[in-house]
């Protein structure tokens, strides 16, 4: 007979031996969050309290999925720069921390695409699908990991490739007034890129959206797309997105030059970035100082741009190529911004508002513009044709403007003169049109040679298509010898001379003349001086 009592506590014991099992196997899951409360709302940023453990630019989140950056770290409060609208935000809301910092989706996805500096598209297709990501502020990497500017890159512009050359892995800076086609420079450079294995990053900072949508359907008109990153921060975006558009289009540049590809980025343009960071710090009651920029304005450009290299074989070989854009007020290069990012860069490229207005497009500035380390990397075929072609064009600018006084003016200075109104015209370049490498040097030759002398300055654009089409069908061998680093050898000049004169005799203002239709010693062999000599007689 079962006893009633023995059988309770039996059950009993069963029931405290399974809960003293469950209790030793318990982890508690509990996790401590910090939560502030939003204490002021301005535009572009606001006042948080109540997160004593947050980092310097550390993500938070709001209400709405409004992002923001830990950037004032006050005793009592914290100044957060919105990634966002603020519109919805109100005093008294709750603000989480994330522990991370702010970053931006890379890969090979992004190519081809349109985005903005969080990451979310703005073409309208599927939404993105990477899963790597890296942190926008990232340091650069340091002087040990980095090798020289050894391959040039090629923009396709011939008063650049011939005259301020840029080098793989370097920095050159575009700037000029507005409307002077500081852009125009920048989307040709991208759309040379093609075939070229060269991958393309364009940021634009602050942009209209008119502006914008223009550039993207260029670019997809020209196929450029394929191998460019469009990042987009337009004019109505608050200045918090402004201020980190170029960080987050540098990591993603740095995602291909880490694999191994060469990169070129266009920054379009860094004074909207200058001026959304000095209306960030000024909300923020940061100390202004000269042009109420606040005092670290230099720091934040030379720290984005120093990320800008090309690394040794033994990190991947990857290159990337910067071309900052600055805007100038009243052609004053010497202004706070623009000297801050010549000092910075590895030399500028000067548009000038006198020469656009002439229809001398683009409007580069020779005698202002500079290239200090491209030309190290520059082919040594341009290097023989474009020797004496900057003191020419220097000189012949002195001598028009002399010419304009009225003075009377001997034979050879109206042949210098003559000469350098063609050197002035086979600069001149369309927008959009790109010139390959062969039609550059072939071009350059016939000027060294005084081929175009006889060609009425009316006629020189087709004569420059002429000649460029007449080099299309070089030999396999002297084609590889125009892009290698070797350099012109006297029987390729002879024939590219040769095919080059015989592209420019239906152009020849002079056919009767038997010295100027036929080809002659003179003209086929190379020019040993300039056609201007520097301090010669002309009495």
């Amino acid at each position: 007979m079962i006893n009633a009592t023995d059988g309770l506590e039996s059950v009993f014991d069963l029931a405290f031996g399974t809960i003293a099992k469950v209790r030793e196997n318990f982890t508690p899951q509990l996790t401590l969050h910090e939560v502030g409360r939003i204490t002021n709302v301005s535009t572009g940023i606001v006042k948080v309290s109540g997160l004593p453990s947050v980092g310097f630019e550390e993500l938070l989140k709001f209400p709405g999925d409004v992002f923001g950056i830990a950037f004032n770290l006050d005793e009592d409060e914290i100044g957060v720069v919105l990634l966002g609208d603020h519109s919805g935000l109100n005093a008294g809301d709750p603000v989480e921390r994330t522990g991370r910092v702010m970053d931006v989706s890379v890969g090979d996805a992004l190519l081809g695409r349109v985005i903005d500096p969080l990451g979310r598209t703005l073409d309208g297709d599927d939404p993105l699908n990477v899963h790597d990501r890296l942190p926008i502020e990232r340091p650069a990497a340091p002087i040990m990991d980095r090798a020289p500017v050894t391959v040039p890159l090629q923009t396709g512009v011939k008063v650049i490739d011939a005259l301020i050359p840029i080098g793989r892995g370097q920095r050159e800076l575009i700037l000029g007034d507005r409307q002077t086609g500081k852009t125009a420079i920048a989307i040709d450079t991208i759309l040379n890129q093609r075939g070229q294995n060269v991958i393309c990053v364009y940021c634009a900072i602050g942009l209209r959206a008119s502006v914008v949508a223009k550039t993207v359907a260029n670019l997809r008109e020209h196929g450029a797309m394929d191998y460019t990153v469009v990042v987009v921060s337009e004019g109505n975006d608050p200045p918090g997105l402004t201020y980190i558009a170029p960080y987050a289009a540098t990591s993603i540049a740095e995602h291909f030059m880490e694999a191994g590809h060469d990169v070129l980025i266009v920054y379009d343009d860094l004074t909207n970035h200058a001026r959304a960071y000095r209306e960030l710090c000024l909300l923020l009651r940061r100390p202004p100082g000269r042009e109420a920029y606040p005092g670290d304005i230099f720091y934040i450009h030379s720290r984005l741009l120093e990320r800008s290299t090309h690394l040794c074989d033994e990190f991947g070989g990857g290159s990337l190529t910067a071309l900052p854009i600055i805007e100038t007020e009243a052609q004053n290069i010497s202004a706070y911004i623009p000297t801050n990012l010549i000092s910075i860069t590895d030399g500028q490229i000067y548009l000038s508002p006198s020469l656009f207005e002439l229809g001398v497009l683009p409007a580069v500035d020779v005698g202002k513009s500079v290239s200090r380390v491209g030309g190290k990397a520059q082919r040594a075929t341009y290097r023989e044709v474009t020797g004496d072609l900057k003191l020419a064009y220097a000189q012949f600018e002195e001598l028009e403007t002399f010419a304009r006084f009225g003075a009377r003016l001997d034979e050879n200075t109206r042949k210098s003169i003559d000469h350098g109104q063609r050197i002035r015209a086979c600069l001149k370049q369309s927008e959009f049109s790109p010139v390959s490498v062969s039609a550059q040097i072939a071009i350059l030759l016939a000027l060294n040679a005084n081929l175009f002398d006889c060609i009425p300055i009316g006629k020189m654009s087709d004569a420059q298509h002429a000649v460029g089409e007449a080099v299309v069908n070089l030999s396999a061998d002297i084609n590889r010898r125009l892009h290698s680093s070797a350099e012109l050898s006297d029987a390729d000049r002879k024939l590219i001379i040769e095919i080059a004169q015989q592209a420019l005799l239906r152009f020849n203002s002079k056919p009767e003349d038997s010295d100027a239709s036929q080809p002659s010693d003179k003209a086929v062999a190379p020019p040993a001086v300039a056609p201007v000599v520097a301090g010669e007689d002309r009495s």
